[in-house]
Protein backbone atom coordinates (compact mmCIF):
# COMPACT_ATOMS: atom_id res chain seq x y z
CA UNK A 1 0.00 0.00 0.00
CA UNK A 2 1.26 3.75 -0.55
CA UNK A 3 1.22 5.41 2.71
CA UNK A 4 2.42 8.39 1.01
CA UNK A 5 -0.61 9.23 -1.17
CA UNK A 6 -3.78 10.67 0.33
CA UNK A 7 -6.44 7.95 -0.61
CA UNK A 8 -9.80 9.40 -0.41
CA UNK A 9 -11.43 5.76 -0.87
CA UNK A 10 -10.02 5.52 3.34
CA UNK A 11 -10.95 8.51 4.59
CA UNK A 12 -13.52 8.87 7.44
CA UNK A 13 -13.49 4.34 7.88
CA UNK A 14 -15.35 3.13 11.18
CA UNK A 15 -13.51 3.85 14.11
CA UNK A 16 -13.70 0.38 14.23
CA UNK A 17 -15.49 -2.74 12.83
CA UNK A 18 -17.36 -5.25 13.34
CA UNK A 19 -17.87 -7.41 10.21
CA UNK A 20 -16.39 -6.65 6.97
CA UNK A 21 -18.56 -7.05 3.16
CA UNK A 22 -21.02 -8.44 5.89
CA UNK A 23 -19.31 -10.98 7.05
CA UNK A 24 -19.38 -11.51 11.13
CA UNK A 25 -15.68 -11.31 12.35
CA UNK A 26 -14.78 -13.45 15.86
CA UNK A 27 -11.90 -13.41 18.53
CA UNK A 28 -9.33 -16.23 17.71
CA UNK A 29 -9.45 -17.68 21.05
CA UNK A 30 -8.00 -15.37 23.40
CA UNK A 31 -6.26 -13.23 21.40
CA UNK A 32 -6.75 -10.06 19.77
CA UNK A 33 -6.88 -11.27 16.58
CA UNK A 34 -10.15 -10.82 14.51
CA UNK A 35 -10.82 -13.61 11.77
CA UNK A 36 -14.27 -13.98 9.54
CA UNK A 37 -16.85 -16.65 10.47
CA UNK A 38 -15.72 -18.42 7.49
CA UNK A 39 -12.59 -18.84 5.78
CA UNK A 40 -11.02 -20.48 2.55
CA UNK A 41 -9.32 -23.54 3.03
CA UNK A 42 -6.38 -23.58 -0.18
CA UNK A 43 -5.51 -27.55 0.19
CA UNK A 44 -5.96 -28.23 -3.18
CA UNK A 45 -4.82 -25.11 -4.79
CA UNK A 46 -1.92 -25.21 -7.20
CA UNK A 47 -0.43 -26.32 -10.71
CA UNK A 48 -2.26 -29.38 -11.93
CA UNK A 49 -0.38 -30.27 -15.23
CA UNK A 50 2.80 -30.26 -13.53
CA UNK A 51 1.29 -33.44 -11.42
CA UNK A 52 0.78 -31.81 -7.85
CA UNK A 53 -2.56 -33.48 -7.83
CA UNK A 54 -4.39 -29.84 -7.34
CA UNK A 55 -7.72 -29.97 -7.91
CA UNK A 56 -8.17 -25.84 -8.59
CA UNK A 57 -5.52 -24.89 -11.16
CA UNK A 58 -4.26 -21.16 -11.36
CA UNK A 59 -7.27 -19.49 -12.77
CA UNK A 60 -9.35 -21.15 -11.17
CA UNK A 61 -8.11 -20.43 -7.84
CA UNK A 62 -7.55 -16.43 -8.11
CA UNK A 63 -11.48 -16.50 -9.61
CA UNK A 64 -12.11 -18.07 -5.74
CA UNK A 65 -9.82 -15.22 -4.32
CA UNK A 66 -11.47 -12.66 -5.90
CA UNK A 67 -14.86 -13.75 -5.14
CA UNK A 68 -13.36 -14.32 -1.53
CA UNK A 69 -11.96 -10.85 -1.11
CA UNK A 70 -15.55 -9.52 -2.42
CA UNK A 71 -17.79 -11.42 0.25
CA UNK A 72 -15.29 -11.30 3.25
CA UNK A 73 -13.99 -14.66 3.36
CA UNK A 74 -10.55 -13.70 4.48
CA UNK A 75 -9.02 -16.35 6.83
CA UNK A 76 -6.79 -18.35 4.12
CA UNK A 77 -5.36 -21.50 5.59
CA UNK A 78 -2.65 -22.98 3.26
CA UNK A 79 0.36 -25.30 4.04
CA UNK A 80 3.68 -25.12 2.54
CA UNK A 81 3.22 -28.97 1.53
CA UNK A 82 0.32 -28.49 0.07
CA UNK A 83 0.18 -30.38 -2.77
CA UNK A 84 3.01 -32.54 -3.07
CA UNK A 85 5.24 -30.96 -0.90
CA UNK A 86 5.67 -28.56 -3.57
CA UNK A 87 4.37 -25.12 -2.33
CA UNK A 88 1.96 -24.60 -4.88
CA UNK A 89 -0.73 -23.27 -3.04
CA UNK A 90 1.14 -20.82 -1.50
CA UNK A 91 2.47 -19.43 -4.42
CA UNK A 92 -1.02 -19.06 -5.49
CA UNK A 93 -1.76 -17.13 -2.78
CA UNK A 94 1.28 -15.44 -3.45
CA UNK A 95 0.18 -14.25 -6.83
CA UNK A 96 -2.46 -13.29 -5.72
CA UNK A 97 -1.12 -10.85 -3.27
CA UNK A 98 1.28 -9.94 -5.35
CA UNK A 99 -1.34 -8.23 -7.80
CA UNK A 100 -3.28 -6.94 -5.11
CA UNK A 101 -0.48 -5.49 -2.34
CA UNK A 102 -3.09 -3.15 -0.98
CA UNK A 103 -5.25 -5.53 0.42
CA UNK A 104 -3.02 -7.65 1.90
CA UNK A 105 -3.88 -6.54 5.64
CA UNK A 106 -7.23 -7.91 4.79
CA UNK A 107 -6.30 -10.77 4.55
CA UNK A 108 -5.82 -13.28 8.00
CA UNK A 109 -2.93 -15.65 6.42
CA UNK A 110 -2.30 -19.02 7.89
CA UNK A 111 0.61 -21.50 6.77
CA UNK A 112 2.25 -24.43 8.28
CA UNK A 113 5.65 -26.00 9.04
CA UNK A 114 6.71 -29.30 10.21
CA UNK A 115 6.83 -31.64 7.36
CA UNK A 116 9.58 -31.83 4.83
CA UNK A 117 10.57 -29.15 2.13
CA UNK A 118 12.47 -27.51 -0.10
CA UNK A 119 15.12 -30.31 0.55
CA UNK A 120 15.46 -34.34 1.57
CA UNK A 121 18.09 -33.78 4.81
CA UNK A 122 16.75 -34.53 8.24
CA UNK A 123 17.23 -30.93 8.64
CA UNK A 124 14.42 -29.83 5.80
CA UNK A 125 11.50 -31.10 8.44
CA UNK A 126 10.72 -31.28 12.09
CA UNK A 127 10.02 -28.12 14.45
CA UNK A 128 14.23 -27.42 14.82
CA UNK A 129 15.39 -23.79 15.27
CA UNK A 130 16.78 -24.36 12.24
CA UNK A 131 13.72 -25.63 9.80
CA UNK A 132 10.75 -23.22 11.61
CA UNK A 133 13.24 -20.15 10.78
CA UNK A 134 14.24 -20.99 7.31
CA UNK A 135 10.65 -22.87 6.68
CA UNK A 136 9.06 -19.05 7.05
CA UNK A 137 11.57 -17.72 4.87
CA UNK A 138 11.11 -19.97 2.17
CA UNK A 139 7.08 -19.57 3.30
CA UNK A 140 7.09 -15.54 2.96
CA UNK A 141 9.01 -16.11 -0.33
CA UNK A 142 6.33 -18.32 -2.15
CA UNK A 143 3.52 -15.89 -0.70
CA UNK A 144 5.04 -12.75 -1.26
CA UNK A 145 4.18 -11.14 1.37
CA UNK A 146 6.20 -9.75 4.78
CA UNK A 147 4.91 -11.70 7.21
CA UNK A 148 2.26 -14.67 8.51
CA UNK A 149 -0.37 -13.64 10.41
CA UNK A 150 -0.69 -17.50 11.98
CA UNK A 151 1.79 -20.11 12.08
CA UNK A 152 0.59 -23.45 12.56
CA UNK A 153 3.11 -26.24 13.77
CA UNK A 154 1.34 -29.24 11.20
CA UNK A 155 2.56 -31.73 13.33
CA UNK A 156 3.88 -32.51 16.95
CA UNK A 157 7.68 -32.81 17.40
CA UNK A 158 8.43 -35.71 19.73
CA UNK A 159 12.13 -34.92 19.60
CA UNK A 160 13.19 -31.44 19.56
CA UNK A 161 12.78 -29.69 22.93
CA UNK A 162 9.18 -27.92 23.10
CA UNK A 163 11.17 -24.52 24.31
CA UNK A 164 13.42 -24.46 21.44
CA UNK A 165 10.73 -24.58 18.88
CA UNK A 166 9.03 -21.57 20.93
CA UNK A 167 11.64 -19.32 21.25
CA UNK A 168 12.00 -19.67 17.62
CA UNK A 169 8.43 -18.20 17.46
CA UNK A 170 9.29 -15.73 20.02
CA UNK A 171 12.12 -14.11 17.50
CA UNK A 172 10.01 -14.83 14.74
CA UNK A 173 6.92 -12.66 16.30
CA UNK A 174 9.71 -10.10 17.24
CA UNK A 175 11.24 -9.79 13.83
CA UNK A 176 7.38 -8.91 12.78
CA UNK A 177 7.71 -12.46 10.26
CA UNK A 178 5.07 -13.99 12.45
CA UNK A 179 2.14 -13.22 14.38
CA UNK A 180 0.60 -15.40 16.17
CA UNK A 181 1.35 -19.49 16.75
CA UNK A 182 -1.21 -22.27 16.36
CA UNK A 183 -0.53 -25.67 16.33
CA UNK A 184 -2.08 -28.48 14.48
CA UNK A 185 -2.97 -32.37 14.53
CA UNK A 186 -2.17 -32.25 18.33
CA UNK A 187 -3.49 -34.28 20.84
CA UNK A 188 -5.24 -32.49 24.21
CA UNK A 189 -2.20 -33.65 26.16
CA UNK A 190 0.17 -31.83 23.62
CA UNK A 191 -1.90 -28.91 22.85
CA UNK A 192 -1.65 -28.71 27.38
CA UNK A 193 2.01 -28.93 26.73
CA UNK A 194 2.76 -26.27 24.78
CA UNK A 195 0.50 -24.12 26.86
CA UNK A 196 2.49 -24.59 29.89
CA UNK A 197 5.86 -24.51 28.52
CA UNK A 198 4.60 -21.05 26.76
CA UNK A 199 4.00 -19.96 29.79
CA UNK A 200 7.54 -19.86 30.97
CA UNK A 201 8.85 -17.85 27.82
CA UNK A 202 6.53 -15.36 26.75
CA UNK A 203 2.78 -14.64 25.78
CA UNK A 204 3.69 -14.11 21.95
CA UNK A 205 4.14 -17.87 22.02
CA UNK A 206 1.12 -19.16 23.35
CA UNK A 207 -0.74 -20.83 20.89
CA UNK A 208 -4.61 -19.41 19.90
CA UNK A 209 -6.04 -22.01 17.97
CA UNK A 210 -5.71 -25.52 17.09
CA UNK A 211 -6.33 -27.19 13.81
CA UNK A 212 -7.30 -30.93 13.79
CA UNK A 213 -9.70 -33.09 11.98
CA UNK A 214 -13.48 -32.68 13.29
CA UNK A 215 -17.12 -33.18 11.39
CA UNK A 216 -19.86 -33.57 12.99
CA UNK A 217 -20.28 -36.59 11.47
CA UNK A 218 -17.47 -38.51 12.61
CA UNK A 219 -16.42 -36.66 15.59
CA UNK A 220 -12.86 -35.46 16.63
CA UNK A 221 -9.86 -38.05 15.26
CA UNK A 222 -7.95 -36.76 18.47
CA UNK A 223 -10.73 -36.15 21.20
CA UNK A 224 -10.75 -34.00 24.04
CA UNK A 225 -9.13 -30.85 22.01
CA UNK A 226 -12.21 -29.38 21.65
CA UNK A 227 -13.34 -29.18 24.89
CA UNK A 228 -9.53 -27.74 26.33
CA UNK A 229 -9.95 -25.49 23.53
CA UNK A 230 -12.97 -24.07 24.94
CA UNK A 231 -11.29 -24.08 28.77
CA UNK A 232 -7.93 -22.51 27.89
CA UNK A 233 -9.15 -19.46 25.10
CA UNK A 234 -7.78 -21.28 21.97
CA UNK A 235 -10.01 -21.11 18.68
CA UNK A 236 -10.76 -24.51 17.53
CA UNK A 237 -10.37 -24.39 13.86
CA UNK A 238 -11.38 -28.05 12.20
CA UNK A 239 -10.18 -29.01 8.58
CA UNK A 240 -12.61 -30.90 6.77
CA UNK A 241 -15.52 -30.01 8.69
CA UNK A 242 -18.11 -31.12 5.65
CA UNK A 243 -16.46 -34.64 6.35
CA UNK A 244 -15.04 -34.14 2.71
CA UNK A 245 -18.13 -33.33 1.15
CA UNK A 246 -20.29 -35.79 2.58
CA UNK A 247 -21.94 -32.46 4.32
CA UNK A 248 -23.52 -31.54 1.14
CA UNK A 249 -26.68 -31.94 -0.80
CA UNK A 250 -24.43 -33.41 -3.62
CA UNK A 251 -24.71 -36.86 -2.22
CA UNK A 252 -28.38 -36.79 -1.23
CA UNK A 253 -28.90 -39.25 -4.58
CA UNK A 254 -25.86 -41.50 -5.22
CA UNK A 255 -26.98 -41.12 -9.12
CA UNK A 256 -25.01 -37.93 -9.34
CA UNK A 257 -22.16 -38.68 -7.45
CA UNK A 258 -19.16 -39.47 -9.97
CA UNK A 259 -15.67 -37.94 -11.18
CA UNK A 260 -15.00 -34.63 -9.80
CA UNK A 261 -16.36 -35.26 -6.35
CA UNK A 262 -13.88 -35.93 -3.77
CA UNK A 263 -15.13 -39.17 -2.07
CA UNK A 264 -15.95 -40.77 -5.40
CA UNK A 265 -12.23 -39.43 -6.70
CA UNK A 266 -10.31 -40.35 -3.24
CA UNK A 267 -11.91 -44.24 -3.31
CA UNK A 268 -13.46 -44.08 -0.22
CA UNK A 269 -16.68 -45.29 0.90
CA UNK A 270 -19.80 -43.96 1.68
CA UNK A 271 -21.41 -45.40 4.84
CA UNK A 272 -25.47 -46.03 4.13
CA UNK A 273 -26.31 -45.03 8.53
CA UNK A 274 -24.03 -41.64 7.45
CA UNK A 275 -26.17 -40.77 4.29
CA UNK A 276 -29.68 -41.71 6.41
CA UNK A 277 -28.24 -38.91 8.77
CA UNK A 278 -27.05 -36.43 6.02
CA UNK A 279 -30.80 -36.87 4.18
CA UNK A 280 -32.62 -35.86 7.74
CA UNK A 281 -30.46 -32.98 7.91
CA UNK A 282 -31.19 -32.19 4.60
CA UNK A 283 -35.08 -32.38 5.92
CA UNK A 284 -33.57 -29.75 8.47
CA UNK A 285 -31.92 -27.47 5.84
CA UNK A 286 -34.91 -27.83 3.17
CA UNK A 287 -37.29 -26.70 6.16
CA UNK A 288 -35.42 -23.47 6.79
CA UNK A 289 -34.50 -22.52 3.36
CA UNK A 290 -30.61 -23.43 3.39
CA UNK A 291 -28.31 -25.90 2.00
CA UNK A 292 -26.94 -28.97 4.02
CA UNK A 293 -22.96 -27.29 3.86
CA UNK A 294 -24.84 -24.02 5.50
CA UNK A 295 -26.98 -25.92 8.17
CA UNK A 296 -23.52 -27.97 8.88
CA UNK A 297 -21.05 -24.66 9.00
CA UNK A 298 -23.64 -22.49 10.75
CA UNK A 299 -24.23 -25.84 13.38
CA UNK A 300 -20.27 -25.59 14.09
CA UNK A 301 -19.89 -22.29 14.97
CA UNK A 302 -22.57 -22.62 17.67
CA UNK A 303 -20.58 -24.90 19.58
CA UNK A 304 -17.85 -23.88 22.62
CA UNK A 305 -14.55 -23.38 21.85
CA UNK A 306 -15.30 -23.40 17.86
CA UNK A 307 -13.25 -20.97 15.53
CA UNK A 308 -13.39 -19.74 12.13
CA UNK A 309 -14.84 -22.73 9.74
CA UNK A 310 -12.39 -23.55 6.39
CA UNK A 311 -13.97 -25.37 4.13
CA UNK A 312 -12.58 -25.15 0.63
CA UNK A 313 -14.19 -24.73 -2.38
CA UNK A 314 -13.58 -25.74 -5.79
CA UNK A 315 -14.94 -22.64 -7.22
CA UNK A 316 -16.74 -19.24 -6.83
CA UNK A 317 -20.23 -20.51 -6.67
CA UNK A 318 -19.15 -23.36 -4.34
CA UNK A 319 -17.42 -20.71 -2.05
CA UNK A 320 -20.43 -18.24 -2.25
CA UNK A 321 -22.49 -21.05 -0.88
CA UNK A 322 -20.46 -21.50 2.27
CA UNK A 323 -19.92 -17.88 2.62
CA UNK A 324 -23.50 -17.83 3.49
CA UNK A 325 -23.18 -19.73 6.51
CA UNK A 326 -21.32 -17.16 8.38
CA UNK A 327 -24.53 -15.03 8.05
CA UNK A 328 -26.53 -17.63 9.85
CA UNK A 329 -27.98 -17.75 13.00
CA UNK A 330 -29.37 -20.62 14.27
CA UNK A 331 -32.12 -20.82 17.55
CA UNK A 332 -31.83 -22.64 20.28
CA UNK A 333 -34.03 -24.93 19.10
CA UNK A 334 -33.03 -25.43 15.59
CA UNK A 335 -29.61 -26.11 17.42
CA UNK A 336 -31.37 -28.62 19.62
CA UNK A 337 -32.88 -30.10 16.27
CA UNK A 338 -29.34 -30.89 14.69
CA UNK A 339 -28.09 -32.20 17.65
CA UNK A 340 -30.95 -34.84 17.89
CA UNK A 341 -30.02 -35.34 14.42
CA UNK A 342 -26.51 -35.92 14.95
CA UNK A 343 -27.02 -38.06 18.54
CA UNK A 344 -24.87 -35.47 20.54
CA UNK A 345 -26.11 -34.01 23.66
CA UNK A 346 -27.91 -30.64 23.43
Amino acid sequence: MDHLTPNPDLYNVAYQAEDFQGMPYRYVGSSGLRSPAIGLGTWKFGFPDTGDGARSDEQTALQILDRAHELGVLFWDTANRYNAASGNSERIIGRWLGVNPGRRRDVVLATKTHGGMDGHTPNHSGLSRLQITESVKASLARLQTEWIDVLWFHRFDPVVPIQESLETVADLVSQGKVHYLAVSNFTADQVRAYLEVSEGISRRTRPIAVQNRFDPLNGEVLPGVLQVCADQGLAFVPYSPLAQGLLTDRYLDANKVGPGDRLHDEGIEIDPAQIAVVRQLGELAQAWDLRISQLTLAYLLTLPGMGTQIPSSSTPAQLETNAAAGRVHLSEQQCDAVARVLGREC
